[in-house]
């Protein structure tokens, strides 16, 4: 019988923080647009990367970038968990096999369970990493959830799925230039959930 994902299951498996109700879950890419997985061995050889144009030398990553933006959510996660104490979380915290429930149902249903979810995404290079799965969340939860929804993206990141995301859904959008100002946004709007939901505003999801 596969997991069934509740707020109490994605409670039980975090760790304690000060606000263990209020279930912030973060999204961030899975991938970006590599040339080094686009062109062979040999065509990659003939490009002399240096000679590119800037935008263009950034579309040859690694996989190292991929770490990073993990790395990012993670000390984002951290410094959320411990400043306002709301209880931040990744995917691959609520530890649902993906043999079970498939990775974008995971994804609906984590933000359909939780208090706040943002998309942050930064500049990886041409690809929109969480565009699947950002645009299954949003289709399935932007008329009943879109005040607990949040796009934040680096400067540099353009994408269709961005902009039409605010058109479409009147989706929230932040930009950010620092982690610094990436994770006082956050926090920021987890508070006005979390104050949404104490005035009645937002319905108590517990």
């Amino acid at each position: 019988m596969p997991t069934e994902i509740t707020r109490d299951l994605i409670a039980e498996r975090l760790g304690s923080v000060k606000y263990d109700r209020f279930l912030f879950y973060l999204m961030g890419p899975y991938k970006s647009f590599n040339l080094n997985y686009v062109l062979s061995e040999e065509e990659r050889r003939k490009i002399d990367i240096e000679d590119l144009p800037g935008p263009l030398r950034r579309l040859f990553r690694h996989k190292d970038d991929i770490n990073a933006a993990q790395a990012l959510l993670r000390r984002i996660q951290g410094e959320l968990r411990t400043d306002p104490g709301v209880n931040a979380f990744l995917a691959l915290d609520a530890e649902v096999d993906t043999d079970e429930v498939d990775a974008v149902t995971q994804s609906i249903e984590y933000a359909r369970c939780s208090n706040a979810t943002a998309f942050v995404v930064p500049f990886l290079g041409h690809n929109f990493g969480v565009g699947e799965e950002a645009g299954s969340v949003l289709e399935s939860l932007a008329e009943t959830h879109g005040d607990r929804l949040l796009f934040a993206h680096e400067d540099d990141v353009t994408s269709a799925m961005i902009r039409s995301s605010k058109v479409r859904w009147d989706l929230r959008v932040e930009t950010y230039e620092t982690e610094e100002e990436l994770v006082s946004k956050l926090r920021r709007f987890a508070g006005g959930v979390m104050q949404r939901e104490r005035r009645g505003d937002l319905r108590c999801l517990d």
